[in-house]
């Protein structure tokens, strides 16, 4: 069956269920082997606190490890469940990404908000999850995106951690400790995938990032920076500057779309991503919404008119997914094409059912 024939049913069965292979067993597996270092080296620095403060999630830290003697990965990953539960009430259903808000609610600068985010930084309690991203209309798995996950007392959302570090002058800081955990967690995806790593214009203006991006174990042609926030007018020409050494190595930009018909179309003419993205302000009830539909049309106008790709976020129901199909975007993602992970054993089964389908041929 050819790329345009292929059917949004046999797409939806071909989906990964949540959790998908979180429980498989393969011993000696790379990436197994990482996230069970990193997560060690996690739980290590928790447990080593002495904050009277921190007493009750150190002790219930302990059962989970007591519980998991050999799989100190799933006691961190149940920590961290148990400790964004009410965040994830709160956002039940919506889309989960890890950049700060165009206009953030402002955060008082406060000592302990400093302290909060240089134990952080100094402790590295942060881990990496990835979502994937599938072209369209196959359904093939093509990338990821990184998405930051903290490990924490009160569950806050990345989001908040951000804007807090921003709010104390750490904001490049914190994006640079969750860039670095990006770059080590992607060593074990699959090496035909690229990765999308989320940065705001400030920070890629750092003298800091080209050293790192340089020096990574990644091929700078399997990086997509996404560009988060909107960028001055008086720094274009620096921000690009910043970026065109690795541009021309093969990294892409990808920018998003959501004000670029009003107050940023100068800054996507002017940067010329790769990819102009959509996020799921857009998507949602598109299938219903002939204003949506004419909202994605004007800006797949605009991607065509720079010759950038054209991709969304936040895809959650079938009807969405037809709808954004016929509109000749080539990327997607969101809970229905897969929900964001933190274990490499998951990252590797998005792909391994495509593997297995290719191996046995067209159905007869």
């Amino acid at each position: 069956m050819s790329r345009d024939e292929t059917s949004l049913p046999s797409l939806t069965n071909s989906l990964p269920t949540e959790g998908r292979g979180a429980q498989a067993a393969l011993p000696g597996d790379v990436g197994e082997i990482t996230v069970r270092w990193q997560a060690q080296e996690i739980i290590d620095v928790l447990l080593a606190e002495s904050d009277p403060e921190s007493d009750w999630t150190r002790s219930k830290l302990r059962e989970l490890v007591a519980a998991h003697p050999d799989h100190p990965e799933r006691a961190l990953l149940q920590h961290l469940t148990a400790t964004t539960a009410i965040t994830n009430s709160e956002d039940e259903g919506a889309e989960v990404v890890p950049i700060r808000a165009a206009e953030p609610v402002p955060v008082p600068f406060t000592r302990r908000s400093r302290n909060r985010i240089e134990a952080v930084l100094g402790d590295k309690m942060l881990m990496t999850a990835f979502q994937p991203i599938r072209s369209l209309p196959a359904g093939n798995v093509i990338g990821v995106e990184a998405l930051t996950r903290f490990v924490s007392d009160d569950g806050a959302s990345a989001d908040h951690w951000f804007t807090e570090a921003e709010s104390v002058g750490l904001g490049t800081d914190l994006e640079i400790a969750a860039l670095l955990r990006a770059l080590t967690a992607a060593q074990t995806v699959p090496a035909h995938l690229f990765i999308a790593l989320n940065l705001t214009p400030a920070t890629c203006m750092d003298p800091r990032i080209q050293g790192l991006l340089e020096h990574s174990q990644l091929a700078l042609d399997r990086i997509v920076i996404e560009l988060n926030g909107a960028v001055p007018r008086d720094q274009y020409q620096s921000l690009t500057a910043a970026l065109a050494p690795l541009r021309r190595r093969g990294l892409q930009i990808a920018v998003d779309g959501a004000g670029a018909g009003f107050t940023s179309m100068d800054q996507v003419l002017e940067l010329h991503p790769d990819i102009i993205k959509l996020d799921r302000g857009f998507i949602a009830d598109i299938d219903r919404s002939e204003g949506q539909r004419t909202r994605v049309a004007a800006m797949a106008e605009l991607a065509s008119h720079i010759g950038a790709a054209f991709a969304v976020q936040g895809v959650e129901t079938l009807a969405e997914l037809a709808a954004v199909t016929e509109l000749g975007i080539v990327a997607a993602q969101g809970y229905l094409l897969g929900r964001p992970s933190v274990h490499p054993l998951d990252w590797n089964a998005w792909t391994e059912s495509e593997r297995e389908s290719a191996a046995s041929g067209p159905a007869s």
